[in-house]
Parts: structure tokens; C-alpha cells; sequence
């Protein structure tokens, strides 16, 4: 009987024992598809540590465990700092309003009429001429004519208007310049929302007592219409 020599049956036992493992792996996980993996679906490696690859293997399918200088490394991701979000700009306001002033019809003018009388011209001295004087960021002062609802609507809106411009003649005439003046007439459209004469007079007989109780709306009011900020 011949012998073998022993090289030819240490060659013919590893490659038995590695068709054996061959026949033994199982489908692999796609991204080990490139290296041959046993029946726990691990990686397959020699007695160097070095993992077995398929006849088919390419650097494409290299895998950090075995080809870690093959596969591609992720650019490190930027530091992220966290953006503080910006203080709200701060926008000079004016402030609260210099002058404003609510004033029943009747201290300015006698029922139905629209001359300034005068207790109603000290009324604006102290409360509107003043200061207009004293506060210069007032650029523009608005001044608003109402009346009641007796009468006819566009009687009414004329009314409102003729005392709007009386007020504006009267502060002209005690050294406020016309141009920082806007009048305006409201008739009887805007009546006064904290009265609410529109129930609370319903059943008001007799005219007397009807005009008594609808006086909240026959007014002239004075405020700022364009008041810019004061600077500090």
C-alpha cells in the first residue's frame, strides 16, 4: 500500500474542513453577503483572525469587522450648538397718552349748540391747552364730535362736526398750531358703550327725561392721535 505524505493529507483535511463549513453556512445577512458565515450567522475567520470571503466578494462589500480600512467612514458630524433664540427687538412705543380728555357736550356748549362757553374754555385750559404746550410729542391731537340720537341723522352728523371745529378754533386761538389738530364728526353712530343708553333709556317718557338720559352721548373727546416716543 503507498503512503501519503503527510503535507498532501494536511492540505486534503483543511479543505475538507472548509467545504464542511461551506456546507454548513446558512443565508447571510445582506451586509455580510461578501464573507462566508456559519449557522449562527458570524463571520467565518482562520486561525489569523482573518475573515473568509466569497468568490464573489468585492471592496464594495467590505464590512468594519473584517476590511475596517475598506469601508468608508462617516464625516464626523459638526458640533451642534444650541441657537438661543433672539430677545424680541424692543420697539419704542409712545407712552401712555399725554393728553386726552372725555367732555360732556353740555360743559362746552348749551343744548343744540356749538359755541364754546365759558366754563368750557377753562375745561381746556387746564386739560388740553396745557398740555399740548408741555408735551410736544403729541404731533397730532384728534378730536371727536357725538351727539345723542334725537333729532335727524344728518343733523346730527353736522352737529358733531360744527363742535369738533370749535373745540379745534378754540385751542388754535390759545397758541396750539392748527396742523397738529384733526376733527372729526361721529353724529350719533358711536354712542357712549359704557351707558348703553340704547336700553337703558327704552322706556324713558317724556322728552326732558329722555334728553337727561341719553346725555352720556353728547360728548367731545381729546386724545392723541399721533404721539411719537419720548426719548430717555
Amino acid at each position: 500500500m503507498n503512503s501519503v505524505p503527510a503535507k498532501k493529507i494536511a492540505l486534503g483535511f483543511v479543505t475538507v474542513a472548509a467545504l464542511m463549513v461551506m456546507g454548513s453556512a446558512i443565508a447571510h445577512p445582506v451586509e455580510k453577503e461578501g464573507y462566508l458565515i456559519d449557522s449562527r450567522s458570524n463571520v467565518v475567520k482562520n486561525n489569523y483572525g482573518e475573515c473568509w470571503r466569497t468568490g464573489y466578494w468585492t471592496p464594495a462589500m467590505a464590512i468594519e469587522e473584517c476590511d475596517p480600512d475598506l469601508v468608508k467612514k462617516e464625516a464626523p458630524k459638526p458640533a451642534t450648538r444650541a441657537i438661543e433664540a433672539a430677545p424680541a427687538p424692543v420697539v419704542a412705543g409712545p407712552d401712555k397718552p399725554a393728553v386726552k380728555a372725555d367732555f360732556k357736550a353740555e360743559t362746552l356748549f348749551d343744548f343744540d349748540k356749538s359755541v364754546v362757553k365759558a366754563e368750557g374754555q377753562q375745561e381746556l385750559d387746564s386739560k388740553i391747552v396745557t398740555g399740548m404746550k408741555d408735551h410736544p410729542e403729541v404731533e397730532m391731537l384728534l378730536v371727536t364730535g357725538h351727539t345723542d340720537r334725537l333729532g335727524t341723522a344728518k343733523y346730527n352728523q353736522k352737529l358733531s362736526e360744527r363742535r369738533a371745529a370749535a373745540v379745534k378754533a378754540y385751542l388754535v386761538k390759545q397758541g396750539v398750531a392748527a396742523e397738529r389738530i384733526h376733527t372729526v364728526g361721529k353724529g350719533e353712530s358711536e354712542p357712549n358703550m359704557d351707558a348703553n343708553t340704547k336700553e337703558n333709556c327704552k322706556k324713558v317718557k317724556g322728552k326732558k327725561k329722555l334728553i337727561a338720559c341719553l346725555q352720556p352721548d353728547r360728548r367731545v373727546t381729546v386724545e392723541p392721535e399721533i404721539q411719537v416716543p419720548v426719548q430717555k
